[in-house]
C-alpha cells in the first residue's frame, strides 16, 4: 500500500525538481543506488519496469526504503498496462509512470488515490490526462517531442499544467536552464545521472556528490 499521497508526490516532485530514472536486475545495485541518491538529497524516485522479474525486484527494493530511506518516495516507470499497474499498486509503489497515455491506467490509480503520470506529446493529450486525473503529466521522449520550447508552447494556453520531461535530460546548467526556464514542474533524469567508473560500474559516492551537485543547480534555476 502506498505510503505517500498523490498530493505529497506532485508537492515533492516541485520541491526538489529532480526524479532519478533507474533499472537494474540486480537488487544490490538497485539498493545502493537508491541509497546514494538519498544521501544526496533526492526525494522521488522512479524505478522503472524493464526486465524479466523486475517487479520482484521493485518489492525488495520498496522494503529497503521503508527500512534505510523513509522519506524517498518510490514508484514506478515504464508501465503501460493496467494489469502491471496493478501489481505494482499491490506491492507498493506511491507512482506510476507511463512511456504512453492509457486511461484504463488512470482509473486503477485513481480508486486507490496512486498519482499517475502519463506519457504526452500533444497539447489535446495533456488535457486529456488531466481531465482523468493527472496531476503531474509526463512529455516523452522529452527532446523528440519538442524540448524546453514545447513546454514553453504548452503553458500559454494550459499555465496551470504541471510538466515532467523525460529524455534528453542532462545534469548541466545549459540543458536544465532551457527546461527550467520554460515552466517545467520537474524534470526525469535518467543514465546521465549515474557516474560511473572507469570499469564501467556505478560509482555510488561520486553519484552522491552528482545528486547534490544537481539539487543546488535546480534550486537556483527554479
Amino acid at each position: 500500500m502506498a505510503k505517500f499521497t498523490r498530493i505529497e508526490v506532485a508537492l515533492k516532485m516541485k520541491e526538489t525538481g529532480l526524479v532519478p530514472v533507474f533499472y537494474h536486475k540486480d537488487i544490490d545495485v538497485c539498493e545502493k543506488v537508491l541509497k546514494a541518491c538519498y544521501d544526496g538529497g533526492v526525494r522521488v524516485f522512479e524505478f522503472t519496469n524493464r526486465g524479466d522479474y523486475a517487479h520482484e525486484v521493485f518489492t525488495l527494493l520498496n522494503k529497503y526504503a521503508a527500512e534505510h530511506t523513509p522519506k524517498m518516495i518510490l514508484g514506478i516507470g515504464s508501465v503501460i498496462d493496467v494489469g502491471t499497474t496493478s501489481l505494482y499498486i499491490q506491492n507498493g509503489a506511491n507512482f506510476v509512470v507511463s512511456p504512453i497515455l492509457n486511461p484504463e491506467m488512470a482509473k486503477v490509480c485513481n480508486r486507490r488515490k496512486i498519482s499517475w503520470s502519463p506519457g504526452c506529446g500533444s497539447l489535446t493529450e495533456i488535457s486529456y490526462a488531466e481531465e482523468l486525473g493527472a496531476e503531474v503529466v509526463k512529455i516523452f521522449p522529452g527532446s523528440q517531442v519538442g524540448g524546453p520550447s514545447f513546454v514553453a508552447a504548452v503553458k500559454g494556453p494550459l499555465p496551470w499544467t504541471n510538466i515532467m520531461p523525460t529524455g534528453g535530460v542532462e545534469p548541466t546548467e545549459e540543458n536544465l536552464k532551457d527546461w527550467f526556464k520554460a515552466g517545467v514542474h520537474c524534470v526525469g533524469m535518467g543514465s546521465k545521472l549515474f557516474v560511473k567508473n572507469a570499469d564501467g560500474e556505478i560509482d555510488y559516492t561520486a553519484l552522491t556528490s552528482k545528486v547534490q551537485e544537481t539539487l543546488r543547480l535546480i534550486q537556483r534555476l527554479k
